[in-house]
């Protein structure tokens, strides 16, 4: 079971080989030193790792690609290893530094903000307040005539709606993840299960949990290309017939209901906010037709922005709502 997902050191390419600082002293016991490398890059990052983004920094060293990475005993020293230049270079390491900016950097909330498009005072940021504030309306009942009960929190079972909301799609496994480590946060020390959530958490385990490098076309053009096959047109793509039925079959697989009232909402046929809104009732499976509504056809491009509705940027090919 998974207890807890944090954001680690992102610098375009996964960790490839870790090694923690010797520590001199108990005293420095309590804050580690991690160096790790990447595809070309070495760095540090401070432990116990919490997502904070200034508590890692790195540096190209070996612009074509790093081999290999070794410390001094004393952990003064970083050395690595080229491939395709055949060079060794000598690091010499300056906790301080990366202490500084951590102290630049804020307390609190204040690194995290950073984390997303504006900051605090950005669009994105003002949207989850708003869609925060507004699941607490609609768990009181949307439209009640009684006193409000104003709350910092939400209730656990709101945060996968807020997450969609924001554009963050999980799957049920990480909504599971994401329940247990709110659950059992307190667990150790409190005896006491969680079954509610903060803003200001809510964002740590947003940011936490995300993909950290966002989600793309070519990440989407990947699963056609093995799932699908190479049409007339040269492209990948995956028949109507065998896309309804990978959803229905593989994976997190839905049952027929959830199957047509999503695509139900996705066409327009559903009242905006579907089974999220208490009030709010599907079509009957008769009223949408799939073989009318879907092409013979699907491709990468055809799901991501005619089906889903998702826009694409044109420089980096992530995806936005």
């Amino acid at each position: 079971m998974c207890r807890k997902t944090l954001l680690g050191p992102v610098y375009g390419s996964p960790i490839e080989h870790t090694q923690v600082l010797p520590v001199k002293s108990t005293l420095e016991l309590q804050k580690r030193y991690l160096v790790f490398i990447n595809k070309d890059k070495v760095g540090l990052q401070i432990l116990p790792v919490d997502g904070n983004p200034h508590k890692t920094c790195a540096i190209i060293c070996h612009p074509s690609g790093v081999a290999g990475m070794a410390l001094s005993y004393d952990g003064s020293y970083a050395f690595t290893a080229g491939g395709q230049d055949f060079s060794v270079v000598q690091w010499e390491i300056n906790l301080s530094a990366l202490d500084a900016a951590v102290s630049l950097g804020g307390e609190d909330l204040t690194p995290f903000y950073g984390l997303v498009p504006g900051g605090r005072e950005g669009k994105f940021y003002r949207e989850l307040e708003d869609y925060f504030y507004y699941s607490q309306i609609r768990t009181q009942g949307i439209d009640t005539m009684e006193t409000r009960q104003v709350s910092e929190h939400i209730c656990l079972s709101e945060l996968p709606f807020v997450m969609r909301a924001i554009g963050f799609y999980p799957s049920e496994e990480k909504i599971d993840d994401m329940f247990n480590e709110i659950k059992f946060s307190e667990y150790v020390d409190t005896g006491r299960l969680i079954d509610k959530i903060n803003l200001p958490d809510f964002l740590k385990v947003y940011l936490n949990h995300r993909p950290p490098f966002g989600n793309t076309l070519a990440g989407i053009q990947n699963s056609f290309n093995v799932l699908g096959f190479t049409n007339s047109q040269g492209e990948k793509a995956i028949r109507r017939e065998d896309f309804l039925n990978l959803l229905l079959t593989k994976g997190e697989h839905m049952t027929e209901e959830e199957m047509y009232d999503c695509f139900s909402t996705l066409f327009g046929l559903n009242p905006e906010g579907w089974k999220s809104e208490p009030a709010a009732t599907s079509v009957r499976d008769s009223e949408i037709c799939l073989e009318k509504e879907l092409p013979d056809e699907i491709t990468a491009e055809i799901f991501t922005t005619e089906i889903l509705g998702l826009a694409v940027s044109d420089s980096s090919g992530q995806l936005f709502v």
